[in-house]
Parts: structure tokens; C-alpha cells; sequence
């Protein structure tokens, strides 16, 4: 007989099903997290902290302790020197001294000093607890009511708790890299406009550009001796003249014509004196005019000598060694001259100075000796040296219509000075100043020509 038994598999316990109660209190819970989470600031989540945890546990007072009263329930700002505020910060601050690092601690005025403990119950419930916000203990949650805390209730909010002290810490740690970088920028800020300011500041010599020409130097001026046209010219500008050498010579003709009539008075008064003094022997009257015939005579001999003198001018002759410098030839052939006028001039060509004509906008302060670099048109890439001799006194208007002040300069060096009439731009350099005051010069004059100031 056979018998065959059928095992049946053995019954699971299955976990309770939560009920609603439980349901809403996770809830709450997850809620409060993921608000602290998405908190933008420390105000916001200390806000959250002391007010919206009241969802998940029922309490009546709430501070926020970060080594002082950080947020108060039920109130938007803290009067630091609030009766309330200066006894909670002395609670909170034993507290933390005391039970720092430890789990949830439930307070009441027979825990805490006596000197703490006698005005308990006219600031806080009969009930408080001390809630760490993370392992330091620098941070915590106080929570006060009339009944005391359950266990259940202690373990939630440590939970709590620990994610507020994340929060808490994740935005301290971003307000400390925005603090870094904010520090960072006005540090680069700062650096940048001290950097600026020292660069402003560095010492720099003032200098002004001005047009300038090569002269010579104690030149010998050839003159027009009389009056007269300019007849020709034996040279060129800028040739070499040796001394004595015939440089131009005047038109003769006017005054060979009058030294022919001077001549053929001369000769006439002669005759008339001969004829006197023939006469003067038979007659009486005609000696009595030997005098004033004799003076006559005497009258156009020094007449004719004169003019001759005066023939004896029109070749102008070089009255030392060096070059001819004067313009073109053909601006003089032809033109008239008066006694005295500048015709051209004769030149040491080892012997030169600078001629410069600063403007008197662009003018600087400038001393004689002060430093010159000439930059001329047909070589500008090799500067001249130079220093001031000369500076004038009072500005002239220059053939552009512009009005300068008329300074010389003399070359340095032992070399061969720039050939004469060679033209180019001096750089001066005046007093010292900074670079500011060199890059600000041009506009304050300008502004104060403007304004009147």
C-alpha cells in the first residue's frame, strides 16, 4: 500500500502595509529634504529650518544657532540686542559648550546653569531640544514646546537634521567660493588700477616735437653796398667761395651815365676856371670869381670821385672762405635792392647750429642745455644730438602764419655737423613730470584755451 503525502510550501510573513499616518509623515519628511536641497540661500534654508519643520513635528519656538541666534521662528529679523535674542545666545551657546557633538538632547531648566535656568520659563516652553546640525556641532536646530520629546520623534529629526547640515554646508561652501571669487576679482581689480597707477606715475621727461632747420653758425652777411638792380651772378647757392672771390655784381649803367655827366661837368668847370683865371690878369671882376669857379670845379671833381666809389661797389666780392647760402638765382636777376638789404650769405659749412621754432601750444617748460634729438627729413632713422643755446624771448609769427618761439641748439659729438639748410623735426625734452601729466598735457591745454579757466 502505498501512501503519497503532499508537502504544501510554507507561509511568508509579509511587513505590515503603512498606514496614512506613517504615509504622510515620510512624506513630509522627503519634502523638507529635497526644500533644502533646492535652497538658493543661507537665509532661505535658515528660514525653512525654523519655521516648515513644524510639519513634520509640532513645536512652538525654533532658533537657529551658527555661534549666535542665525533665524527665529516666526520672525523675518533679529534685534541682536533683544532681551530674547541676548538670553537665547547664552543657552544656546552653553549648549553647544555642552552637548556640542552629541545626538538629539532634550533641555529643560533644571539642565542648564542656574543663572541660565531662572528666566527659562519666561522665554522658552518647559521643553527644548538641542538638535546638532553636523559632526562639529557648530551648527544646531533648537526646538522648544510644552511636552516632552519621544524617541521616534528624536530619531526623525536627527535624520532631519543631517540633511540640513548638508544643505547648510553646501551653500557655506558655495557662498565661500562666490566670497573667493568676488575677493579674487577685486584683488585683480585692485592690482590692475595699482599697476596703473604706478605706470601713471613713473617718472617722465616732457618733449614736444618742433619743425627745425640746420643754419650756420656766426655766418659772414653780404649786404647791398647801393642801390641798384642785381645784374648777374657768378655762383650757385650752397657752391664754395674762397675769400675775395666775385659772388655778384650790379647793374652799371645808371651809374656809368652819371659819372660821364659828371666827367663833362668836370671838364667844363675846368674850362671855365682856366678861362677866369686868364682874364683875372686884365680884369678886376673876373678875379673876384675865381673863388666860387674854383669851387665849383672842386664840387665836380668830387662828384665824379663819388661815382666812381660807387662803380667800384658793384662787384660784390666773398669776404671770407666757406659756401654761398641764398636762394635761387633766378629770384634775384633783375630785382631791385636797397642799401643794407640781405642779398646772401657766406658759411663755415663746419660750422652749423640748429635753428628750432616751437610752437607756442606745444610749448614746455625748457632751460638752456637741455636735451635735443634731431630727426632729419633725408635720414631720420639715425637721431642728431644736440642742446639748447638759445631760447627766445618773445614769439614771432613764422612765414606758415604759425606763431613760435625761435630757439638754437647746438650739435654735440666731434663729428661733421648735418650739412646746412638741411631741415627735419627736433624732439625737446624739458623738466620731469610723470606720464600721466605727459598723456593729460594736450587736453588740459585745450581744455583750458576752451574754458577760460
Amino acid at each position: 500500500m502505498t501512501v503519497s503525502t503532499t508537502l504544501s510550501p510554507p507561509e511568508t510573513t509579509r511587513p505590515p502595509e503603512p498606514g496614512p499616518a506613517q504615509l504622510a509623515v515620510v512624506t513630509t519628511l522627503l519634502q523638507l529634504e529635497r526644500r533644502a536641497r533646492h535652497a538658493a540661500a543661507v537665509e532661505e534654508l535658515g528660514f525653512l529650518m525654523v519655521n516648515d519643520t513644524r510639519g513634520l513635528v509640532r513645536y512652538r519656538q525654533a532658533a537657529l544657532w551658527r555661534g549666535r541666534v542665525a533665524a527665529l521662528s516666526g520672525a523675518a529679523l533679529i534685534e541682536a540686542n533683544a532681551p530674547y535674542v541676548l538670553w537665547l545666545n547664552r543657552l544656546l551657546r552653553w549648549a553647544q559648550e555642552t552637548h556640542g557633538r552629541e545626538a538629539p538632547t532634550a533641555l529643560s531648566a533644571a539642565d542648564v546653569p542656574a543663572e541660565i535656568g531662572r528666566d527659562w520659563a519666561e522665554w522658552l516652553p518647559a521643553r527644548a531640544l538641542w538638535l546638532p546640525l553636523g559632526p562639529g556641532g557648530e551648527e544646531a536646530l533648537c526646538l522648544a514646546r510644552e511636552e516632552p520629546w519621544t524617541e521616534a520623534e528624536r530619531q526623525l529629526l536627527a535624520h532631519l537634521a543631517d540633511a540640513y547640515g548638508h544643505a547648510l554646508r553646501a551653500l557655506d561652501g558655495r557662498r565661500g567660493a562666490r566670497r573667493t571669487r568676488a575677493r579674487g576679482r577685486v584683488v585683480l581689480v585692485g592690482t590692475a588700477l595699482l599697476a596703473l597707477a604706478g605706470v601713471l606715475a613713473l617718472p617722465m621727461p616732457q618733449t614736444v616735437l618742433a619743425p627745425a632747420e640746420v643754419i650756420a653758425r656766426a655766418p659772414s652777411l653780404v649786404r647791398a653796398p647801393i642801390d641798384g638792380v642785381v645784374d648777374r651772378f657768378d655762383l650757385q647757392p650752397n657752391a664754395p667761395v674762397a675769400e675775395g672771390q666775385l659772388l655778384l655784381a650790379l647793374d652799371r649803367t645808371r651809374l656809368q651815365n652819371r659819372l660821364e655827366v659828371a666827367r663833362k661837368a668836370l671838364n667844363v668847370a675846368e674850362a671855365e676856371f682856366r678861362q677866369a683865371s686868364q682874364q683875372a690878369v686884365f680884369d678886376s671882376r673876373s678875379k673876384a670869381n675865381l673863388a666860387v669857379l674854383k669851387g665849383r670845379m672842386e664840387q665836380q671833381a668830387a662828384e665824379m670821385a663819388y661815382v666812381e666809389e660807387l662803380l667800384s661797389r658793384v662787384e660784390i666780392r666773398a669776404p671770407r672762405a666757406g659756401i654761398a647760402v641764398f636762394d635761387d638765382v633766378n629770384d634775384w636777376i633783375g630785382k631791385p635792392v636797397t642799401l643794407g638789404e640781405r642779398i646772401l650769405t657766406v658759411a663755415d659749412p663746419q660750422s652749423s647750429e640748429l635753428e628750432i621754432r616751437l610752437p607756442v601750444a606745444d610749448a614746455i617748460a625748457l632751460e638752456r642745455g637741455a636735451e635735443v634729438k634731431l630727426f632729419l627729413n633725408v635720414d631720420p632713422q639715425r637721431p642728431v644730438a644736440a642742446h639748447v643755446t638759445f631760447i627766445g624771448y618773445q614769439a614771432e609769427t613764422t612765414p606758415d602764419g604759425v606763431l613760435s618761439y625761435r630757439l638754437k641748439a647746438r650739435f654735440d659729438g666731434e663729428g661733421a655737423p648735418p650739412r646746412i639748410g638741411l631741415k627735419g623735426v627736433a624732439k625737446l625734452y624739458g623738466e620731469d613730470g610723470t606720464l600721466l601729466f605727459a598723456l593729460l598735457r594736450r587736453p588740459l591745454a585745450a581744455a583750458r584755451q576752451r574754458l577760460g579757466l
